[in-house]
């Protein structure tokens, strides 16, 4: 598997991004999501970290939105017949060294309540819960963690 910083504006990141709006729309409202479009994700400010499978093709993505040290994760999906082999944690792991890099010094995150294992795994990578940030309503179908970084991340 490889992990690195890409472009959103691809055909196969596209459609991993295509599968996480199917996944979330089978769970939350409209009200309720607050998903980047790919003009977005395509700023200046965003990271974009993508993972490959040993063939080339996409198998999970993330975003981090930066700005005055603060990052906010967004985007996070691996494809279901390639998850429980690392790429979720290589993912974030490349961002957490990229955001570093670039003065980030807390990671926020948005998810929702039925993603058990998304939250597990944000637990697990150090993410604590919180309260609303940013422009984010407190809402019954939002969780907001973050994470503190240091100037080294750990693989977890």
């Amino acid at each position: 598997m490889r992990v690195q910083l890409e472009h959103p504006n691809q055909p196969e990141v596209i459609s991993l991004i295509a599968e996480l709006d199917a996944y979330q729309d089978s769970l939350y409202p409209a009200e309720a999501r607050y998903a980047l479009d790919l003009t977005t994700l395509e700023q200046d400010n965003v990271l974009f970290a993508v993972a490959r499978g040993n063939d080339g093709a996409a198998i999970a993505c993330a975003a981090v939105v930066l700005g005055n040290g603060v990052g906010e994760l967004k985007r996070m999906f691996v494809r279901p017949a390639n998850r429980a082999q690392g790429a979720a944690a290589q993912v974030l792991l490349q961002l957490e060294v990229e955001s570093i890099k670039r003065g980030c010094r807390l990671l926020q995150l948005e998810t929702g309540p039925y993603q058990a294992e998304a939250l597990a795994f944000y637990l697990k990578h150090g993410f604590q819960t919180c309260d609303a940030f940013g422009d984010y309503p407190e809402h019954p179908l939002s969780v907001f963690m973050h994470k503190r970084l240091s100037c080294t991340p750990v693989a977890s």
